[in-house]
């Protein structure tokens, strides 16, 4: 059986980690929390690219799959 944690759980454990490296080592915590923005703005180009490439494999398997939509294949049950 599959459990699932509530929205809340995981930003409050996120938060009580945060609590707990604040507490062990303080300065790591501050350099992580200065260093978070730097690390996203770096990482930026990179979550851009890989939308683009996301679209054109988009594009490729439409393409790809047109003559089967057009002739008819087999339907799939649309809901």
């Amino acid at each position: 059986m599959e459990q699932t944690l509530p929205p809340y759980a995981c930003s409050m454990m996120t938060f009580l980690l945060w609590l707990l490296l604040f507490i062990v080592c303080w300065p790591l915590a501050l350099l992580a929390l200065l260093l978070y923005p730097l690390v996203w703005l770096l990482l930026l180009p990179f979550r851009l690219l890989g939308v683009a490439v996301e679209g054109v494999f988009a594009l490729l398997k439409a393409v790809l799959f047109l003559p089967a939509r057009l002739l008819g294949g087999p339907r799939a049950v649309r809901g």
